[in-house]
């Protein structure tokens, strides 16, 4: 089964797809935010069309174990993909998704100038590669 993997930003959203065993995550692409019904409906159509049996959307949370402005912003996201498929959907802790790809890219000596960039993607993947490694090991 595919897995497709959300992280939901303000002005950006990455996504990352799962291989059909579910044991790999890969980028898929970044869609820029319009709004939520809409940044919906495109998930929702990109996890069909990849036939996702999955859809894991990454979410924050403050130091207490409360989702913080952005966790509560992703779950409200979560309802609205909800409303648009059968698909079901999960949410993931996605603490130091960001951060995490940053480091990959820095890791596998990226340039500064190239990792200016947008780490939406990535950060995807490694929300999606850290729920793959959690469930299916």
């Amino acid at each position: 089964m595919r897995i497709l993997a959300v992280d939901h930003g303000e002005k950006r959203i990455g996504l990352a797809l799962s291989d059909p065993t579910a044991t790999i995550a890969s980028p898929l692409k970044v869609i820029a935010h319009v709004s939520r019904a809409v940044d919906a409906a495109q998930v929702a159509a990109l996890a069909a069309e990849h036939e996702a049996g999955l859809i894991l959307v990454g979410q924050s949370f403050d130091e207490e174990g409360r989702p913080n402005a952005a966790g509560r912003s992703a779950a409200r996201f979560a309802e609205a993909l909800r409303l648009q498929t059968e698909i079901p959907v999960q949410m993931w802790d996605e603490s130091l998704s960001t951060a995490d790809a940053r480091s990959s890219r820095i890791a596998l000596g990226v340039s500064r100038k190239k990792r200016a960039g947008h780490h939406d993607a990535l950060a995807a993947v490694v929300i999606l590669q850290s729920y793959l490694e959690e469930v299916h090991t």
